[in-house]
């Protein structure tokens, strides 16, 4: 795989069991590059992201990610991909007992962080970051949809990932929350050359925030030429 290229799919087969939905997917993501990925419910956005962290195989061609080979993937390899990944879902997914902080100390705990010095010091980085480093304590119940999904961000920050995959991040939020989270992403790209690949039904946003455009249709993955809905 191209070192500049985070990602690489080459007549790729994404599988959901043993129902193919997507054939010949070919894909390059170059570092600090963001695509967005379109496409109808169940065309196929979901099961191409889960196949790149892997909980889907990839039974079929060649995939790279983060510098894993998705064909050689093996289960145990799935916790050490992950670190690599940066991963942001419509639905936040934090934990509702613990705040902020603790939220994020629990995943650097599931991936390896011991020293605690070291883990506050990163928890207040990413906080800063996504501008929330006074909500530190706070429940996420106490924060806006806006801010929850700021703290999903920070979460995906935490191991210093090559490349987000975020799946919907801002559809669960309104127009002007939509504006701020989109921004964030993009100076992720530009400040940390992140690399960044968004599903997303908002083609206000794709309007507003041009970048590469990738469709699913009719069991294929096809470069978006222009805008068209």
């Amino acid at each position: 795989m191209n070192n500049q290229h985070v990602v690489s799919l080459k007549k790729a087969g994404i599988f959901q069991n043993q129902q193919l939905i997507l054939t010949d997917v070919n894909l390059e993501i170059k570092k600090g590059e963001l695509v967005y990925l379109i496409g109808k419910t169940g065309s196929g956005k979901s099961s191409l992201l889960k196949t790149l962290y892997g909980e889907l195989p990839l039974k079929t061609g060649n995939g790279h990610i983060a510098g894993f080979d998705l064909n050689t993937l093996e289960e145990k390899d799935i916790p050490f991909l992950r670190r690599r990944l940066g991963i942001v879902f419509q639905d936040f997914n934090l934990l509702m007992d613990r705040n902020v902080e603790d939220n994020l100390l629990f995943v650097l705990q599931a991936t390896g962080w011991k020293d605690k010095e070291k883990m506050n010091i990163r928890i207040s980085e990413v906080l800063q970051r996504v501008g929330l480093k006074t909500k530190n304590l706070s429940m996420p119940f106490e924060l806006s949809g806006g801010e929850q999904q700021r703290v999903v961000i920070a979460r995906a920050l935490l191991n210093r990932p090559q490349i987000i995959l975020a799946d919907e991040p801002t559809g669960n939020l309104d127009p002007e929350t939509s504006d701020t989270i989109i921004l964030l992403l993009l100076d992720l790209c530009k400040e940390l050359e992140t690399s960044i690949l968004l599903a997303t039904h908002d083609y206000y946003m794709l309007e507003r925030f041009p970048a590469r455009i990738v469709r699913c249709q009719n069991g294929r993955l096809m470069l978006q030429e222009g805008f068209e809905v």
